[in-house]
C-alpha cells in the first residue's frame, strides 16, 4: 500500500510553497530501549549542544521559517513551539528526550537534529490517501497524551486520512495512529513550511528512517515528497 498525499483547495490557494515528505519502513522491531538507541542519543545530543545555543536559536533560518508560518496560522510559536524546535530546546537546556520506544525516540532524534517537525504512524491503521486541509468546526481529535478528544476550531491546518485527523499540522499527532510496541510497518511524515527548502524536509525523513533502521531494524521502502499544485 503506497501512501500518497492530497491537498485541500484552500491549501492550493494559500500555501503553494508547502511540502510534505512521506517515508515508509517495514518489518521493524520496536523495543522500549536498547544500547544502539542510547549511543545514538548521546551522539545527537552532543552534536546539537556543539552546534546551537538557546540564545541564538531564534535567528536560525529553519526556526524562523516555522515561527513565521505559525503566526500565519494564528498560533503563537513562543507558547506552542514547532516540534523540532521544542525537542532541540529541551536538549539545549540540559535535559533529555523522554523515552517512548526505539522507533519513536529515533524519529524524535531526527526531528531534533534537522529542526523539521516529524510524525510517525502505524501504517496498518492508516486509511490512505492522506490529505492536508483545513479543519472543520467541531471536528474531533484526540492527540497523544490527551485524556479525551477535543473539538477543533475551523480552519486549523491538519493532516487527515479517509477517517480521522492524524495530526494538527505540524505539532500534535493523533493517539489512534501512533507507533506502538506492536507496530511492524511505520510511516514517517516530515512537514514543510514556506521558506523551508524541500530538500531539508526530505533529509529529515531520510534521517528518521535511517535512525529507525539502526535502532529497530526493518527495511526502508520508499521516500516521496508531495507539494500542492494549482487546480
Amino acid at each position: 500500500m503506497e501512501i500518497s498525499v492530497e491537498w485541500g483547495p484552500e491549501i492550493q490557494k494559500h500555501f503553494l510553497s508547502l511540502s510534505v515528505c512521506v517515508g515508509s519502513i517495514r518489518n521493524i522491531h520496536v523495543e522500549k530501549i536498547n544500547t544502539v538507541l542510547e549511543d545514538l542519543k548521546k551522539t545527537v545530543y552532543d552534536e546539537a549542544r556543539a552546534s546551537y545555543t538557546i540564545e541564538a536559536l531564534k535567528d536560525n533560518p529553519t526556526v524562523r521559517a516555522y515561527r513565521d508560518f505559525y503566526w500565519k496560522l494564528g498560533i503563537d510559536p513562543t507558547k506552542t513551539r514547532p516540534s523540532g524546535e521544542a525537542l532541540l530546546r529541551r536538549v539545549l537546556n540540559g535535559n533529555e528526550l523522554p523515552n517512548i520506544s526505539t522507533a519513536v525516540d529515533a524519529y524524535n532524534l531526527a526531528s531534533l537534529k534537522t529542526i523539521i517537525p516529524i510524525s510517525g504512524f502505524d501504517k496498518k491503521v492508516l486509511q490512505p490517501p492522506l490529505k492536508v486541509r483545513q479543519s472543520q468546526e467541531g471536528e474531533s481529535f484526540k492527540g497523544i497524551g490527551m485524556d479525551k478528544p477535543v473539538s477543533l476550531t475551523a480552519n486549523m491546518l491538519v493532516l487527515v486520512d479517509r477517517e480521522r485527523v492524524l495530526c494538527i499540522y505540524p505539532y500534535r499527532d493523533s493517539d489512534h495512529s501512533k507507533i506502538t510496541a506492536a507496530t511492524q510497518d511505520a510511516v514517517i511524515v516530515g512537514y514543510g513550511a514556506p521558506n523551508v527548502p524541500e530538500t531539508k524536509v526530505v533529509q529529515a525523513v531520510e534521517t528518521a528512517l535511517n535512525y529507525i533502521k539502526q535502532t529497530s531494524s526493518g527495511e526502508i521502502e520508499s521516500v516521496k515528497v508531495f507539494s500542492p499544485s494549482p487546480q
